[in-house]
């Protein structure tokens, strides 16, 4: 749908009742409101809709609240989760004093991401193909007090219940590490993966593949085809949306949460990027990996600015319990093609130039994607523009490499204190064609060191007790 009289004509053609207006905050979860369908007119995709963003997080103040959403015509679509006939609708946000976009609405630092790129003459689009992965638990229980904190998470295929009195256990559940594209009976998952990829598909999202991943306990992965920046973040949320929900139907629980159990393999968010100039592809070239010079410098800006990053594309204190060796998680700073154990990988599959791409393998999918995959696109675009090379590739194991190997290879941040720490003292390419503003920047650090990292360093942990109490 083009315009708004396109979708009013869509809304009473499939006898819409409610409207749901649907924004992103700051951290990356979608919030809404619900209007009748009457209240839709042509004028509120023009003027907006009033709202409080004093209540949003990492947003305005109670002094200056009041905000605007300005519904997007062509992100329309029936929503599948409400029993009276929904429409739902994608926003972005402006400031309803000046009419200006909202500096810190993450959808528009993708809209001003896509702009930048065009402006540079570089390219016209950068496509982004992820690949979240994610659990799916039968229960989840947590609790954080004075004087007690845990966490319980439990799943049927869980590797941890082989020994569970199941009246009868049939044994059928994937060790750690052992999940990895096992057929019924041992994927006991297939049929609601199954139901989300229909789900999506009926959403207008066009599915390539979906599998268990690696991770005992109901871990899993869902691809999409990619997409430009902005609708592949729009199609990030759909996808995180319908896992969750098909999930609550279903009688069981979905998380994004890089790191749930401890001993198995993590969840990430593989992110494939390229750049095209009208119909041309121009990763591909004759250099290393099939990759042309600009897709190195590319990559040469990705891992220059990769600790800066991490503060977007692994954006939680539980990021970083992923993030460590034997886990295939990156945690060195190389480039390689085909080598998993490389942050920036280049696939090996079809021959064709239009296939050309490189994979950054470090984010999850606790990212915020509008503001993730435009840091990477803007590390990248610095690459290009200040010509830097990534040096030799790294084509061994690298988990495999002695410490002396291993010496001058970057390392990715340990921590989320770490990465907050280097987006403070890195971020002059962010900044450029006002893509990220300084006040947006701010707000982030502030929020993750105020909200999140204070509470956390005050925080006795479990594992504390069982190291040290009776020490």
């Amino acid at each position: 749908m083009k315009s708004p009289a396109d979708v009013l004509n869509f809304a009473r053609d499939h006898d819409v009742k409610m409207v749901d207006i649907k924004f992103i905050d700051l951290l990356g979860t979608w919030q809404h409101f619900a209007i009748p369908l009457a209240e839709l007119t042509e004028d509120v995709f023009e003027d907006g809709l009033g709202f409080d963003g004093s209540s949003v997080r990492g947003w305005k103040t109670i002094q200056s609240s009041d905000m605007l959403v300005v519904p997007e015509p062509h992100t329309a679509k029936l929503d599948p989760f409400y029993r009276r006939k929904t429409l739902s609708l994608l926003c972005n946000v402006k400031d309803p004093i000046t009419q200006e976009p909202y500096e810190r609405d993450p959808r528009q630092v993708a809209l001003r991401a896509e702009a930048f790129l065009k402006s540079t003459g570089i390219a016209d689009t950068c496509y982004v193909g992820p690949e979240p992965e994610f659990f799916v638990f039968d229960d989840v229980r947590f609790d954080s007090g004075t004087n007690h904190s845990f966490y319980v998470v439990d799943s049927e295929e869980g590797g941890w219940n082989s020994g569970r009195d199941e009246e009868p256990n049939l044994g059928y559940k994937p060790k750690a590490k052992g999940g990895y594209f096992p057929v019924p009976p041992h994927d006991s998952m297939t049929d609601l993966r199954h139901e989300m990829v229909e789900r999506m598909t009926d959403l207008g999202i066009q599915i390539e593949r979906e599998h268990h991943e690696v991770a005992s306990g109901g871990q899993a992965e869902i691809d999409f085809r990619f997409a430009a920046l902005t609708e592949c973040a729009d199609m990030t949320m759909w996808l995180k949306y319908v896992v969750k929900n098909v999930a609550n139907q279903n009688g069981r629980t979905a998380t994004f949460m890089p790191k749930p159990l401890a001993g198995d393999n993590g969840s990430g968010m593989h992110c494939h990027q390229s750049l095209w100039k009208g119909d041309k592809p121009l990763f591909a070239g004759d250099g290393y990996g099939g990759l042309s010079e600009l897709a190195l410098y590319y990559i040469g800006g990705v891992l220059k600015h990769a600790r800066a990053l991490a503060a977007f594309t692994n954006p939680t204190i539980n990021s970083y319990r992923r993030i460590v060796p034997g886990f295939e998680a990156p945690t060195n700073l190389a480039y390689s093609a085909r080598n998993r154990s490389a942050a920036v990988r280049i696939p090996v599959g079809s021959a064709s130039p239009k296939a050309k791409r490189i994979e950054c393998r470090f984010p999850d999918a606790m990212a915020n994607p509008y503001l993730a995959f435009s840091a990477l696109l803007m590390a990248g675009l610095d690459g290009i523009e200040n010509k830097i090379h990534p040096g030799d590739p790294l084509d061994k194991d690298i988990y495999g490499l002695s410490p002396e190997e291993l010496k001058g290879v970057p390392q990715m941040p340990a921590s989320l204190d770490d990465a907050i720490a280097c987006l403070q003292e890195d971020h002059a390419f962010l900044l450029k064609g006002d893509v990220f503003s300084k006040d947006l920047i701010e707000a982030w650090v502030d929020y993750k060191q105020q909200a999140e990292l204070r509470d956390f360093r005050a925080l006795p942990t479990t594992y504390e007790f069982a190291k040290y109490y009776d020490a």
